[in-house]
């Protein structure tokens, strides 16, 4: 009778082992961070400013895009936010000067503040573009960006408008016209 109770609890610790292992060796998703949206979080080594949320908003030839994001500074000082969009000669260099204290929503056109135009990328909609970000006296941090188009509803209003071309044409001066003279 022994025998059958020390096997029943044996067999019990074994279920109860064998189906709650697994914790024990398996990382736990909800530990590991990523961003929940469109765009990418930059990690703290960029610099004191937070960056969340960075996109791109290209056009389809993926030349011009606009840089969305919300760019954090929590500390009292004015910082720049330093961007370099691709790699080697033609990546395309940026900065952003964002106050003491608050946060500069690239792109928030409700109040007043538009994105961050960027000409010259090589950025196609549905891909992703390197990214080095730096501030302050950070190291920086290079991340991959998605790039979209203005597809989505949402989007659209943050989607590159064309520059307006301005033409130098010259304007043609007056050419002295001989007045009549009197005849005799």
């Amino acid at each position: 009778m022994k025998s059958r109770l020390i096997a029943s609890i044996a067999v019990g610790a074994a279920v109860v082992l064998g189906t709650t292992g697994c914790n024990i060796l398996a990382p736990q998703a909800t530990t590991i961070d990523y961003s929940a949206s469109d765009g990418v979080n930059v990690p703290a080594a960029s610099g004191p400013l937070d960056v969340r949320n960075a996109l791109i908003v290209a056009d389809e030839s993926g030349e011009v895009g606009n840089f969305v994001a919300a760019v954090v500074n929590s500390t009292t000082e004015p910082q720049t936010l330093r961007l370099e969009v691709g790699e080697g000669s033609s990546a395309v260099r940026a900065s952003v000067k964002v106050p003491a204290s608050s946060t500069l929503s690239l792109g928030d056109l409700t109040n007043g503040v538009e994105p961050l135009r960027l000409d010259g990328i090589e950025a196609v909609p549905g891909s992703t573009v390197p990214v080095y970000f730096q501030s302050g006296d950070g190291e920086g941090a290079l991340m991959q960006v998605p790039v979209l188009d203005g597809a989505l509803q949402y989007l659209k209003t943050l989607a590159p408008t064309p520059q307006a071309t301005v033409w130098n044409t010259p304007t043609p001066t007056p050419s002295a016209t001989p007045s009549p003279t009197p005849s005799s």
